[in-house]
């Protein structure tokens, strides 16, 4: 089991609530790289909708690009993993997309997860000029993508084909090659029974966000594993990914106070009136031991790597002693 760590890029994020640059963004980058955490994970967004957690309408919060941050962050650190959980596929061509992601791949010295998803926020696509076609036409682009990616990253250097019904490329190579053989790891990121289908078909591995209970992922696995059957494909062959809000206390006393002072931190009164129990059910939370228990129990279900926001927004911290309590009580007894 590994711990990765999403990084806080919005401008919500931080404990301040300052606005981001790439410098905060990167000082967390190396903070998390030094504590021993695996990967580090940014999302693709052109703003955070904040009416999703509480803000008021049309209230958006501002990130630096995915992309443009993965590259800096790739020469300022030099061991842990970076990821996009996920980007959204018609943000940007996937022959593109292929030539961008051997280049990090190659900046980074081998330490590339991409991750693509369908793309859900219909005001970042149509305010900004992108085509937002129905949900069956995205997840049908995302397969294609996907198509796109494995034919001109695998195999580096050598020209790769794809033709389907939105993507078309002939013989077209990607020279510099990626680090990685074959490729860096194809990530999809959803639950929906057809996404899954997507994974089954497509994807190197699968993630979910940012609440989650181990009955309803066993439910989910049952419908990947349906999918898998039909693709005529091992369930094993799928890599698990799980993204976690999580909470930290050094003891139930301490767990509790951190709860509220999370609450209190959180825009818009996204918190106000819920139980922490009620809130703890589907996310990690609790003391260091609750927390090593909960993680060896995803483990058990194929999980192999659990994203951590901490805080109840996804990409964010309200407070660092969070990342530093996982790193000095959790991390060295995961094995």
């Amino acid at each position: 089991m590994k711990l990765g760590f999403a990084l806080p890029h919005y401008d919500v994020s931080f404990p301040d609530r300052q606005p981001a640059t790439f410098d905060r963004v990167a000082g967390y980058a190396e903070l998390a790289e030094s504590l021993g955490y695996a990967q580090l994970w940014v999302s693709d967004h052109f703003w955070l909708d904040m009416t999703r957690y509480g803000g008021a309408p049309s209230a958006r919060s501002g990130t630096p690009e995915c992309w443009t941050m993965l590259s800096g962050l790739a020469v300022r650190t030099s061991r842990v993993r970076l990821g996009t959980l996920v980007m959204a596929v018609g943000f940007r061509s996937p022959a593109l997309l292929a030539k961008m992601a051997a280049t990090l791949d190659q900046l980074s010295g081998g330490r590339l997860d991409l991750g693509l998803g369908a793309g859900w926020n219909e005001a970042e696509f149509t305010e900004n000029g992108l085509p937002f076609p129905r949900p069956g036409e995205r997840l049908a682009m995302l397969e294609e993508g996907l198509g796109v990616l494995r034919a001109l990253l695998t195999d580096a250097g050598t020209p790769g084909s794809f033709t389907g019904r939105f993507y078309q490329v002939e013989q077209a190579p990607v020279i510099p090659g990626p680090v990685q053989r074959p490729r860096p790891p194809l990530w999809v990121g959803g639950k929906g029974d057809r996404l899954l289908g997507v994974v089954a078909r497509a994807a190197d591995g699968w993630n979910v966000v940012w609440s989650m209970t181990p009955d309803d992922y066993r439910e989910r696995l049952g419908v990947l594993e349906a999918a898998c059957k039909r693709a005529d494909r091992s369930p094993g062959e799928v890599r698990r990914s799980l993204g976690l809000s999580t909470l930290i206390g050094r003891d139930a006393d301490d767990l509790v106070e951190r709860w509220r002072r999370l609450q209190a931190w959180t825009p818009g009164g996204g918190l106000d009136g819920v139980e922490l129990r009620d809130w703890a059910a589907s996310r990690l939370v609790g003391t260091p031991d609750e927390v090593l228990a909960q993680l060896r129990g995803w483990e058990e279900l194929g999980v192999e790597q659990v994203v951590c926001t901490f805080s109840g927004l996804p990409f964010a911290v309200f407070e660092d002693e969070q990342l530093e309590l996982a790193a000095e009580l959790v991390l060295p007894r995961l094995g």
